[in-house]
């Protein structure tokens, strides 16, 4: 028998830009659809303009880290991972906020609940994951973050495009292009960060290890979901505050014309500032383990299969998979 025998080895993954391709040629496919739709008055068309616009640019995320995965993750695992793990996943969310109350603290708990689902969901589908990295860790953790992204946008692209005077295209179409472009700094960075830190504790070995750092990093994603969920109320409430309007102003809860472009400013800038924070502690996290790892390497510590991959020449660098002797 092989000394390599059932031992995980690279997939032949070649970075041929497949995801930006896909993003472009889906994108043209999309605006195609909408100006059919237009012309033709073909309600017909409308799933697919909500299946295009929700699907688009998760799907993409799938393709970016297809072409960058290593160790026993294969392509079916990544695809299984975005379609069932974003289809359990709004179960899992909608079953658990039925009962919710809608008051302050309402963001923060979907928040926890979201993040919670996405968390279980990733280490049902990283289980047999190996290498267990904090790489592999977000790029799983983007590809079921993803797929609850999808699901979840069609369902709002749905809803906005329900009236009860008939199909608003316009706000079926506002819907998708805000919650396509904020996607990829939404539930796939959240689950990305949560991923590198529950995979980058097991430290490169094939099972997961207890430790309070994914403990920190859920409640950490958790609260910053819940504020990018409630950054429009305290986008408004500064509003009010900044531009000295009473809030009896406030007609059946809808803004005053004059503090609306001030709101939508806010709103914006809250945003970036929750993404950035996310970005941040992402690369963070990343960086530290990769340091971990070398420092492990280079003291000659029995160093996780990311760092011996990376020192070895078949290795392929932080991006390669480990050779074989690693992973017995």
């Amino acid at each position: 028998m092989s000394p390599t025998t059932d031992v995980p080895v690279a997939h032949p993954h070649h970075r041929h830009g497949w995801w930006w391709k896909t993003l472009l040629v889906g994108f043209l496919l999309w605006v195609v659809t909408i100006v059919v739709t237009i012309t033709t008055l073909n309600t017909n068309l409308i799933p697919t303009i909500i299946l295009l616009g929700s699907f688009l640019v998760p799907f993409t995320v799938v393709l970016f880290v297809i072409e960058r995965v290593t160790g026993s993750v294969s392509t079916m695992q990544l695809i299984v991972a975005f379609f069932v793990g974003g289809i359990l996943g709004v179960l899992g969310a909608s079953l658990l906020e039925a009962n919710l109350q809608q008051d302050a603290l309402v963001y923060i708990v979907v928040g926890f609940v979201e993040e919670f689902v996405k968390g279980v969901l990733l280490l049902f589908v990283g289980w047999r994951v190996r290498p267990k990295t904090a790489r592999q860790g977000a790029l799983l953790g983007a590809t079921v973050g993803a797929g609850f992204a999808a699901f979840e946008s069609a369902g709002y692209a749905f809803n906005a495009a329900i009236t009860a005077r008939g199909i608003d295209l316009a706000s079926l179409l506002q819907t998708e292009v805000v919650r396509a472009v904020l996607s990829p700094v939404g539930h796939v960075l959240w689950t990305s960060i949560l991923g590198a830190v529950l995979f980058g504790a097991a430290r490169g070995r094939d099972r997961f290890r207890w430790s309070w750092a994914p403990v920190v990093a859920y409640v950490g994603v958790a609260l910053l979901h819940g504020l990018w969920d409630s950054n429009s109320t305290i986008s408004t409430l500064l509003a009010f505050v900044v531009t000295g309007t009473p809030f009896s102003a406030a007609r059946n809860g809808d803004v005053p014309a004059s503090i609306a472009g001030v709101a939508t400013t806010l709103y914006v800038i809250g945003l970036a500032i929750v993404s950035a924070v996310g970005v941040v502690v992402l690369v963070t996290v990343l960086r530290r383990h990769r340091r971990l790892d070398r420092d492990a390497a280079l003291a000659g510590w029995p160093a996780p299969a990311s760092a011996s991959a990376s020192a070895s020449p078949a290795g392929g660098g932080w991006d390669g998979t480990p050779p074989p002797h690693v992973l017995r």
